[in-house]
């Protein structure tokens, strides 16, 4: 009686070899880098490391590009082929910047939380962050660094974190926690819009309160206020 059974195991192993096989000899093989290759992505990482060093201790207007390749003690000619301007190093740290949010949004979505809990701790972590290093959140923003429009590089980063707030926003709907009265797109256009403008203003003027996070926590209850079912 186990004859067959065992048979057909046997059967179902072999297919299983040859199938890992075939992937092992479909599936590409990734190259070292070469010492060229190699010292190229040490020297653009050197860069940015440099000139975000820079940024923080000196400011954004203060931080120029001899300084970066004073430091590096390379030519102005070598920094212009990895980076066109002072502006691209930031992009670097603007694609990180979507990166943590784009992680943020994801663990929100994986928790039970209701939309109001899930959006004010979303934007409070986020509001921590940015505040922990404000000089390169200065430099970032002044320079258009994380702007779709400045950076039209950023769409794409941009578009994720937006689809992932969408996804929270059209959860909070069929939970009965937010207005249907208006897309899902344009409730996510107004909250996001509304977080960076706090930001940008909070990163360039001094004139008023300077907790990043009080500024963040009104502005996540007033959207709070007007999506209300």
């Amino acid at each position: 009686m186990t004859a067959p059974a065992d048979a057909a195991r046997s059967l179902r192993s072999a297919h299983a070899r040859r199938s890992l096989r075939r992937r092992k000899k479909s599936a590409p093989v990734q190259q070292p880098l070469g010492l060229r290759e190699r010292k190229k992505a040490r020297l653009r990482q050197q860069i940015i490391e440099t000139a975000v060093r820079l940024f923080r201790k000196h400011g954004y207007e203060n931080t120029r590009i001899d300084d970066i390749v004073q430091i590096l003690e390379i030519s102005q000619p070598t920094f212009f082929r990895y980076f066109p301007s002072k502006d691209a190093v930031l992009r670097d740290v603007g694609k990180r910047g979507f990166a943590c949010i784009v992680e943020h949004l994801k663990s929100e979505l994986s928790s039970e939380a209701d939309t109001a809990a899930r959006l004010r701790r979303l934007y409070r972590a986020l509001a921590r962050e940015v505040e922990a290093d404000r000089r390169l959140w200065e430099a970032v923003v002044l320079s258009g660094a994380m702007d779709p429009v400045r950076s039209p590089e950023m769409r794409g980063p941009e578009g994720v974190a937006i689809g992932l707030l969408r996804e929270i926003l059209a959860q909070g709907q069929r939970r009965g926690e937010i207005t249907r009265v208006f897309p899902v797109l344009h409730l996510s256009e107004f909250m996001e819009g509304l977080y960076q403008t706090v930001v940008r203003q909070w990163a360039v003027d001094l004139t008023g309160p300077h907790k990043l996070g009080e500024r963040v926590d009104s502005a996540v209850e007033f959207f709070l206020r007007g999506v209300q079912p």
